[in-house]
């Protein structure tokens, strides 16, 4: 089995940290992955977009130009890379940000309130990981041993203090 997920949004938004946390966890739990980010010359502030494809076989290439699952953050990411999302697909939008409903019938969409969410629960730099929680659990991916290694995998020394807060994030969507 084999699943190609694209991520946008604007950089600074966690949309490459998002993607790595996709790919590390594919590979703690022996899945082949790749992982190719894609951004603008801005280093916030431009669009930034992820491709990550996680399957059972070895991944022939890393381009994911109909993805399975689009994770968009922002309108211009909705706008872009929504009619590229298979037919029976999913799309997973930010609906504190994205003010338009999806506009396709054949593919299955959540509006996730992720700002509004990491706003009201003081983890305003975090929207990314509950999209990523609410992706994870579409995609029966909720063990807490490959989100435990995945996230030690991409969270810096530097920054483990965070630890806690990512985990409350990906619960908080894995509940929506």
């Amino acid at each position: 089995m084999t699943t190609q997920i694209l991520i946008s949004g604007f950089g600074g938004q966690g949309v490459l940290f998002t993607g790595k946390f996709l790919a590390y966890k594919g590979l703690v739990e022996d899945k082949q992955v790749s992982w190719l980010p894609s951004y603008g010359p801005e280093m916030r502030g431009g669009t930034a977009s992820c491709s990550v494809i996680i399957s059972d076989e070895p991944v022939g290439s890393p381009i994911v130009s109909n993805p399975d699952i689009l994770v968009a953050m922002n309108i211009p990411s909705l706008d872009r890379y929504e009619d590229s999302v298979v037919p029976g697909g999913v799309i997973l939008y930010d609906s504190s940000l994205i003010d338009r409903a999806v506009k396709r019938t054949d593919v299955t969409a959540y509006a996730v309130p992720a700002t509004k969410l990491a706003i009201d629960n003081d983890i305003p730099t975090l929207a990314n990981m509950i999209l990523g929680g609410k992706l994870l659990s579409v995609m029966n991916g909720n063990s807490e041993e490959g989100i435990h290694a995945a996230l030690g995998k991409v969270i810096s020394a530097k920054h483990a203090n965070m630890l806690d807060a990512n985990l409350k994030a990906i619960q908080l969507g894995a509940n929506l």
